[in-house]
């Protein structure tokens, strides 16, 4: 089982480590995809339009200017960095030791930066959404696009993959439809179902963390069926299955 992850916009800055080792982190063949996108934000943060280029708002204007020396900050592991609604939910310092082991087997986070993390590679606090386009390289998404197949594809040559991310990040790689199960959040009301942001984001980090439970119990999800069965342990929930021309759906129906 693969778990697809978004990054989270805010993030905590670890405070003391080494710096990033770029040859450490998992999925070597991004390496130089890493550096181009590493360059061109650092030039991109330096320049006097660098937060309308970014697309973010003067108080973020500390965390741009990180973003200039992002080779020098500490670095921590990526479940520890991205904060935020899903990651809360999530709660990976509240992890068994067998939970943090599938954790780092299962989840992938897709980074507008990195390309693709594992729990715990080490990295640090960044800002840089994929949604952006960077002079010199032009739009993220498309970017990403280009690499992240031969990085992820491995990952999920005969498994079931569990597709948590927003629309912007799924852009970035979509994985085998045949073997991809999306996740949906909707609010139900009088008949009428609608979708909550701040909701959905939290719904899909405790359905991760429930996954991710069952991978350190040894019972993790390998089928649509059996991510149906284990998920509906706490949520009503409706399944779509894959098949050769489409993703599958796992709606999380919440009263």
């Amino acid at each position: 089982m693969l778990i697809l992850l978004p990054p989270s916009e805010t993030k905590t800055v670890p405070a003391a480590g080494a710096p990033v080792d770029p040859a450490a982190l998992a999925f070597p063949e991004l390496a130089d995809a890493r550096a181009q996108v590493l360059t061109e934000l650092a030039a991109t943060s330096a320049r006097a339009d660098a937060l309308d280029v970014l697309g973010v708002g003067e108080r973020l204007r500390a965390e741009v200017e990180r973003n200039t020396r992002l080779e020098a900050e500490p670095a921590g592991p990526a479940l520890g960095v991205y904060t935020g609604v899903l990651y809360d939910a999530l709660d990976p310092a509240g992890l068994t030791a067998a939970q943090r082991r599938a954790a780092a087997a299962t989840v992938v986070v897709v980074s507008a930066l990195w390309g693709a993390v594992r729990a715990e590679d080490r990295i640090p606090a960044y800002r840089l959404s994929m949604g952006a386009a960077l002079p010199g390289l032009g739009k993220l998404a498309a970017h990403w696009k280009r690499h992240l197949p031969a990085a992820l594809e491995p990952e999920a040559a005969d498994g079931l993959v569990v597709d948590c991310r927003s629309a912007a990040y799924a852009a970035a790689w979509r994985a085998p439809r045949e073997r991809t199960v999306a996740v949906k959040v909707v609010r139900e009301s009088d008949g009428k179902r609608t979708v909550v942001s701040h909701m959905a984001k939290h719904t899909r980090g405790l359905l991760a963390r429930h996954l991710v439970e069952a991978a350190g119990g040894g019972a993790a999800p390998q089928t649509p069926q059996q991510l149906l069965a284990t998920v509906r342990e706490r949520w009503r929930t409706e399944l779509t299955e894959p098949t050769s021309r489409s993703a599958g759906e796992l709606v999380v129906v919440l009263d």
